[in-house]
């Protein structure tokens, strides 16, 4: 007996921890997908923003180059106060400042009104990789915006690149402008570029998410929490399947032991469930056998006890092989004596059933005169004579006993019978009574004995000593036993009994055994 459970205990602790990796990738999981819809909601919000702040100050800047600069250029030229110490910046001086203005104001925001053709006197504009390319790429096409999203630690900041275009009066002022290093500025060529970029910490957007947030806090604990109860359960499972193996352990030594007290049927319908225990009979028609040694109280004089038991060990063994091999039911040994019963709780039908009674006394007197040589051999003088007895009738088979205490077994005048057939058997013979002879007339050989008058019967019985098979019929329809008893041989072959892998050793033994006689 073995619990399933104690079997399945590594698979159980394999889903257990694999359970857990995925509830532990699914939490840390999920802060990482936040922070990336983050950074995407972020660079979407700062796109937009810095791409309206620059349609703001382009408008600005188009506005004041258009509406004011230029008609006062148009009505007084450069004396008019445009660029002079008493007169209005400039439109890119104007870009600049507001740029200055933007920046001081929102520090977050860097605004950059550059050209690589700066005024003499003006320091060049340092460049980077970005708005040089920016500027070849807008001069090569000059309707489009440029964008570009850098990350800085946790700062997200998003750059937009627009082109300046000369217009009618910045190309007038450019190109008449003292200062100007190049005057062949054309309607519509890129001057320079126009960069703002917005700078955000993450942070910021992140403290807008304070439902999302306390949200992965529920999920995170409760994915802690989860994983804490599995790695709990698993302990209390690794516990109950250890307490569960001790325990299995225990009821496989406790079955073991009980198998040795049981007759092989009888326990299999015990732990099979066939059996509940309760104290219930049946009357059925069993054929029951009975032997005992013959002088036995006599021969425990002569042996010392250790080897009596020896040899009553050894005896017992060998015949209850038999018995199990030939499908009897071994009811109890009452000291020297056996009680064997056929028909419960299995059974081949009354004539199969005696039959293999019939067959299994035979066997055993056969098994016992191997045994007698073999216990000559080791100087027993006087070895055990066995004599059997066999009847079949109706019996009442079941558990008899106490509520705490029950026993399997037989009752029954027939039983009686069995025990006064062996009383009357002379040692190495089996006599049988006529209800069972009738049963098995075909397979045996046997004469009849005188009448005899049974205690607790009133007819006359007539008993019937077996001599031996009838010819053709086999000791086990699956073929005899080889015995050979000489000197310095002692062999008994029983081929039916040996498993495939014990037929395959024999083989190796007898080989072995024929190499040394050669």
């Amino acid at each position: 007996m073995r619990s399933t459970m104690d079997d399945g205990e590594p698979a159980v602790r394999a889903n257990g921890t694999l359970l857990a990796v995925l509830v532990a990738v699914l939490v840390l999981g999920l802060p990482i997908a936040v922070l990336l819809d983050l950074r995407t909601i972020s660079e979407r919000s700062l796109t937009r923003q810095v791409h309206d702040l620059d349609q703001v100050i382009s408008g600005i800047r188009s506005y004041y180059a258009t509406d004011i600069v230029g008609p006062l250029l148009a009505g007084h030229g450069h004396a008019g106060g445009v660029g002079g110490a008493n007169g209005i910046p400039i439109p890119a001086t104007f870009s600049l400042e507001l740029g200055r203005v933007v920046g001081n104001e929102q520090k977050n925001i860097d605004y950059r009104f550059v050209s690589d053709y700066p005024f003499r006197g003006r320091a060049p504009h340092a460049l980077d990789a970005f708005e040089r390319d920016a500027l070849v790429a807008l001069r090569h096409d000059p309707h489009q915006t440029l964008y570009r999203t850098e990350w800085s630690g946790i700062n997200d900041r998003v750059r937009l690149i627009a082109p300046v275009i000369m217009q009618q009066t910045c190309v007038a002022c450019h190109n008449t402008h003292p200062d100007s290093t190049k005057r062949d500025w054309r309607v519509g060529d890129v001057r320079g570029i126009q960069e703002l970029s917005i700078v955000e910490p993450l942070p910021t957007n992140v403290s807008s998410f304070g439902f999302l947030l306390a949200y992965f806090v529920f999920a995170l604990v409760l994915g802690v929490g989860f994983l804490v109860l599995q790695r709990r359960q698993e302990t209390v499972i690794r516990r109950i399947n250890e307490r569960l193996a001790q325990a299995n352990r225990f009821l496989s030594n406790v079955s073991s032991t009980i198998s040795r007290y049981l007759a092989p049927q009888v326990y299999q319908s015990i732990f099979s469930g066939a059996s509940d225990g309760s104290i219930r009979t049946e009357r059925k028609k069993l054929t029951i056998f009975f032997s005992d040694i013959k002088d036995f109280t006599l021969t425990t004089e002569r042996l010392q006890p250790e080897e009596l038991t020896e040899l009553l060990n050894e005896y017992f063994t060998e015949m209850s092989a038999l018995a199990t091999r030939y499908g009897g039911t071994v009811d109890k040994f009452i000291g020297d004596a056996i009680v064997i019963f056929f028909g419960d709780p299995e059974t081949a039908g009354v004539a199969e059933d005696a039959r293999a009674c019939v067959r299994m006394a035979i066997a055993m007197q056969e098994r016992l005169a191997y045994l007698r040589d073999r216990w000559h051999a080791r100087g027993i003088e006087q070895p055990f004579a066995v004599r059997i007895g066999i009847n079949t009738g109706y019996c009442n088979v079941g558990n008899f006993g106490s509520s705490e205490r029950i026993e399997y077994t037989i009752i029954g005048g027939e039983a009686n019978l069995a025990a006064r057939l062996e009383g009357i058997a002379e040692p190495g013979t089996i006599v049988v009574s006529y209800e069972t002879y009738a049963l098995v007339r075909e397979v045996v050989e046997a004469r009849a004995l005188g009448a005899i008058r049974v205690k607790g019967i009133a007819r006359e019985v007539v008993p019937y000593l077996i001599t031996g098979l009838a010819p053709g019929a086999a000791l086990e329809p699956v073929g005899p036993a080889l015995n050979a008893h000489l000197t310095g041989l002692d062999l008994r072959l029983e081929p039916t009994v040996l498993s495939p892998s014990d037929r395959e050793r024999a083989r190796a033994a007898l080989r072995d055994a024929l190499a040394k006689l050669d």
